[in-house]
């Protein structure tokens, strides 16, 4: 799949993802509006977190494909880690909004369950989780942190509506056999909703902190790089070997030591080499840095 491919798959998937959130969005607000549903009206809200969550991704990922230039010669990779980031922020607010009403409910009589409402979460829970595993799909297809990011927050939504659906069916159970503790489930799906999304969102900051600080990939991928490099013949030594994650696209900085006596036509072609080896492999690398230091066999 090409970069341009790469780009026009990931806008679909964002897109697809903003109108999903604004249809479910009035969805759940309306009808947990209408049958007084906590936790499905606590989903709509959080729902309309989304949407602006989306929103941010869309421009995010118009953002970061855009080439370098003057002012940003790395490009704008990290466009799409900053929306990460506002993706975080939102699931936080969204969890203590959920807690808030759900701990609310416990201080008044509870709402009679709804078999509609019921209905609504399921039909939830079932776009979301398709979202889910869609949009995961395709972002790491292309390697987008902003998809990535929108893919954990459907998480968090499949986490609500199945809450939701667990919460309601135990309080209709409750009405039916008359058991005063079960009126209570749609609440009490509600805090445990709250803990499940505050620790997804805890993992997205953390992640897209780390990546905004220059964090260094994986001794993985690193390894990877050094064995590479390895297999090239003129390659004697590796002084230094760095890389780092500007969103959608990884910059790797190689100091290497060459034979002293090659000219600097030869060592010119041992870097493209060198470039061309790494990226062959490694699609997700955009620039590779080379630094040539020189290397005698009496070292």
């Amino acid at each position: 799949m090409n970069q341009h491919t790469n780009s026009s798959a990931s806008m679909v998937a964002g897109w697809v993802s903003l109108v999903s959130n604004i249809i479910l969005t009035v969805l759940k607000i309306v009808v947990g509006t209408i049958f007084q549903s906590p936790v499905l009206l606590a989903d709509g809200y959080h729902n309309a977190g989304d949407v602006i969550a989306s929103g941010a991704t869309l421009t995010s990922m118009r953002i970061s494909k855009r080439p370098a230039d003057e002012d940003h010669p790395y490009g704008h990779g990290k466009a799409e880690v900053i929306s990460s980031s506002i993706v975080g922020i939102i699931l936080m607010f969204a969890a203590c909004y959920i807690a808030f009403e759900s701990i609310k409910v416990f201080f008044h009589e509870p709402e009679k369950a709804s078999i509609i409402a019921l209905i609504t979460a399921i039909i939830s829970l079932v776009w979301k989780l398709v979202l889910y595993v869609y949009t995961m799909r395709m972002g790491k297809k292309t390697n987008s942190k902003g998809l990535i990011a929108t893919a954990y927050d459907h998480l968090a939504d499949v986490y609500a509506s199945f809450a939701a659906v667990i919460g309601i069916s135990l309080a209709l159970y409750g009405e039916a056999k008359h058991i005063e503790i079960l009126l209570y489930g749609d609440p009490i799906a509600g805090i445990i909703v709250t803990i499940l999304v505050f620790k997804l969102a805890y993992g997205m900051l953390l992640e897209a902190g780390a990546i905004l600080m220059e964090k260094s990939v994986s001794q993985e991928i690193l390894d990877n790089f050094q064995g590479l490099l390895l297999t090239i013949p003129e390659v004697k030594r590796i002084d230094r070997l760095r890389a780092r994650e500007l969103g959608h696209y990884v910059l790797v900085d190689i100091r290497v030591g060459i034979p002293g006596n090659l000219t600097i036509q030869e060592g010119h072609d041992i870097i493209r080499k060198i470039k061309k080896t790494i990226m062959d492999k490694h699609p997700e690398v955009k620039e590779v840095l080379v630094h040539l230091n020189p290397w005698y066999e009496n070292e």
